[in-house]
């Protein structure tokens, strides 16, 4: 007759120690990988990579607690998971927005840069300047021309660093053909003077 108390104590046992670990934190965790979804989906992956990987990482340990069913552990590495993917989108979106205004910025400068070498090509065309600088120098703006339509293409195909890159490039073309004309040009009026 004692061994049907003693099950019971055990079955209640159970059940208490069952109820007391909960249950895995299913609905914290698939919320935590919609946030990673839509923040790798806004770029985070890029432009946010350090908040971006303290998600995914949050959401590898919160699976691996659920395994050892430490479920109370899960539910905060997956409320910390979608916390860091949360901050991982608004932090892309941010950067993507001061890029693309620093693209936006260069996509100008070169534009006038472009405006000063074909001016100064023209007045060194007049002038007579040696045919090697004239030909280097029109093959310099044409791929400065060239490299600002890849990074309008590069800009609107979302990959702002590509596109900044380019435009650095062509800035630094430009700025450098620019400098050799004025040169040629000083050199010359110089030569007419004497």
């Amino acid at each position: 007759m004692q061994v049907r108390p003693l099950r019971a104590s055990a079955l209640a046992l159970l059940l208490l120690l069952l109820t007391a670990c909960g249950t895995p934190p299913h609905k914290e965790m698939d919320q935590a990988q919609g946030a990673i979804d839509a923040a790798r989906a806004a770029g985070a992956e890029r432009y946010a990579a350090e908040e971006f990987t303290a998600a995914t990482a949050s959401l590898t340990a919160a699976t691996q607690a659920v395994d050892q069913r430490d479920y109370r552990l899960a539910l905060n590495h997956a409320l910390e998971s979608r916390e860091h993917a949360q901050n991982a989108a608004r932090i892309s979106a941010e950067t993507q927005g001061k890029l693309r205004a620093e693209v936006d910025r260069a996509t100008m400068e070169v534009s006038v840069l472009l405006t000063q070498a074909n001016g100064r090509l023209a007045t060194a065309e007049k002038t007579r300047l040696p045919r090697r600088l004239l030909t280097d120098t029109r093959r310099a703006i044409a791929t400065a021309t060239a490299e600002m339509q890849k990074a309008g293409v590069a800009s609107e195909a979302g990959d702002i660093v590509a596109a900044q890159a380019v435009l650095t490039s062509a800035k630094q073309r430009l700025s450098d053909v620019i400098a050799r004309l004025d040169t040629a040009l000083r050199a010359q009026n110089a030569r007419r003077r004497g």
